[in-house]
């Protein structure tokens, strides 16, 4: 046993630099060479540790690469939970995104280093995509259980939380393939603040013509 007490938490520190370690290795191997271009073993060696280690933080190359990005949903969550409670579910979860994008605390998560090329990436790289997917309906089930919370209801039998994640998480899903599209790392909140507003639209007031016949 430690005489000072504190082996653990230098054992806990140990871990947190190595997991950011293979991150960081992962993360810059493959935007240098691309997905297929990298292999486990080279991002261990990069990280100076053997594959056995890596597999005790990540389950796969994806989920290192991607590790920069998991906690922002931890980080939206947390935003969400502070909202005032007479917010309504959309206008909360809205209101969480750009605190999210906005916070004091910590790097503009669109301004990071990286974190736009990674993203472009994953949307041309399927299994990125699909591990980055996988990362975002993790937090959205958070979301989801917040909002119910907020609202008093049973997720189970009450849709609306769901509901509401699932327009805000859309929305914002569109607003970050825009940013992606226009090139602009700056412009990730205008893009937010667009695609927000697009839900208040009510897109039944638009015709729709099919065959030269209006369906209402």
């Amino acid at each position: 046993m430690d005489a000072t007490g504190n082996g653990p938490e230098r054992r806990g520190r140990k871990a947190r630099r190595t997991r950011e370690a293979l991150a960081r290795c992962a993360l810059d191997l493959v935007i240098e060479r691309g997905l297929r271009g990298v292999t486990v073993e080279e991002i261990a060696q990069a990280a100076d540790v053997d594959r056995r280690t890596f597999s005790r933080y990540f389950s796969s190359k994806e989920a290192a690469v991607l590790d920069v990005v998991r906690g922002d949903g931890n980080r939206i969550n947390r935003a969400l939970r502070a909202r005032p409670s007479v917010e309504p579910p959309l206008t909360a979860y809205r209101r969480a995104v750009l605190d999210w994008l906005d916070d004091p605390a910590a790097e503009p998560w669109h301004l990071r280093p990286r974190v736009f090329d990674l993203l472009a990436m994953a949307e041309a790289e399927p299994t990125l995509y699909a591990a980055y997917h996988h990362i975002r309906v993790d937090a959205q089930e958070e979301s989801v259980a917040i909002l119910a919370q907020r609202l008093g209801v049973d997720p189970r039998a009450d849709l609306r939380p769901a509901v509401a994640v699932a327009a805000g998480a859309g929305a914002l899903l569109a607003a970050q393939a825009a940013w992606i599209r226009g090139g602009r790392p700056a412009a990730l909140p205008e893009f937010v603040v667009q695609a927000f507003d697009a839900l208040s639209v009510n897109l039944r007031e638009y015709p729709q013509v099919h065959g030269g016949a209006e369906h209402h």
